[in-house]
């Protein structure tokens, strides 16, 4: 009997639910992306399973034809968790948006990540929410005028790398909704990852934060305002690629190739080290002062938490035989209610 798979394709990931997304959404490139990257994984549809929150792009399971759970507010970080410690032979994805993730869920991201549970976080970052109505998010930038906020936001914004670096993630990524290519690429790179992948997709809410990345996403300001990360390669960016991120004592600055300046006095990118201090200075550099870095940050080996777990339950198997629940509540001092 034969084991191998089928060969598969994007329309084979569709499920057969009508989308309901507002038309324009950057949700639909994710969910295509996601779709054209599945059969390259080569993984059963029967073995994926995507679980997702509250939110806009918590939609995401049934739109995939896979195993999938919408459940609540914040809390997919600890289904996840389960499922993957209870089943390690599934692909299990968490499809999280910057609200449901940072606000509600922060807690549970924050331990998810530092545990290196192997299951992979895509959170849709459009710096609004949407879903509710046009409120203000932890990722909104200060002034920001919503319905919750008529005078400004005056709550500092959270950083979604830098917080995913500061629990030691190992593996962060960032990518946007209409890269299409770089973000099939970014998807492959950390489902492919052993351990907890973290990647944030910059996502345009057309409807309640319209624009919010337009100079990241803009055919004549990108080249300037992004800056594509390559392992091994000097950072360089540029219509021209004549601009480059040079470390000037301990702080990144801008310089212009060709002035004195050659490629070797760029910062070179390494994602495999395992100091996190270039990830994190990285994950610092924001418009207007810096291009935004998108693509692989950090991919370092780690214990894996599901793995380790499975391995002390193993142990504790041959050492003192499969348990017995019923035998364990019967055993010490018990009571009888009638």
């Amino acid at each position: 009997m034969s084991t191998e798979l089928p060969t598969l394709t994007a329309a084979d990931f569709a499920s057969d639910q009508d989308i309901r997304w507002c038309p324009g959404c950057g949700d639909y490139s994710i969910l295509a992306q996601m779709k054209k990257v599945m059969p390259q994984i080569g993984i059963a549809r029967e073995n994926t399973v995507f679980i997702s929150g509250i939110g806009c792009s918590s939609r995401f399971p049934y739109y995939m034809n896979t195993y999938g759970m919408h459940s609540i507010h914040g809390r997919a970080p600890t289904i996840a968790t389960g499922l993957k410690c209870a089943r390690p032979d599934l692909s299990v994805w968490v499809i999280t948006g910057d609200g449901d993730a940072l606000s509600i869920g922060g807690n549970h991201f924050m331990h998810l990540i530092r545990r290196n549970v192997d299951l992979k976080i895509v959170l849709f970052n459009n710096r609004i929410y949407g879903l509710t109505k046009g409120q203000y998010s932890p990722t909104s930038p200060l002034g920001k005028i919503t319905k919750s906020t008529p005078y400004g936001a005056i709550d500092n914004p959270l950083n979604p790398l830098s917080v995913a670096i500061g629990c030691e993630a190992t593996f962060v990524a960032r990518s946007i909704d209409v890269h299409i290519k770089h973000l099939g690429e970014v998807l492959k790179k950390a489902a492919e990852h052993k351990g907890t992948a973290f990647v944030e997709i910059y996502q345009n809410c057309n409807v309640f934060n319209d624009g919010a990345w337009d100079y990241a996403t803009d055919k004549t300001s990108k080249f300037d305002t992004t800056l594509e990360l390559e392992h091994g390669k000097p950072l360089i960016f540029g219509k021209n690629k004549d601009k480059g991120i040079r470390l000037n004592g301990t702080e990144p600055e801008v310089v212009e190739l060709g002035k004195g300046i050659s490629e070797d006095d760029l910062l070179f990118h390494d994602e495999k080290t395992p100091e996190a201090t270039l990830a994190y200075l990285l994950s610092r550099m924001r418009h207007p002062e810096f291009p935004e870095p998108i693509g692989v940050f950090r991919s370092v080996p780690a214990p894996v938490y599901d793995v380790e777990l499975n391995r002390q339950i193993d142990q504790a198997k041959e050492k003192r035989g499969p348990g017995d629940l019923n035998a364990l509540f019967q055993s010490g001092e018990t009571w009888t209610v009638s």
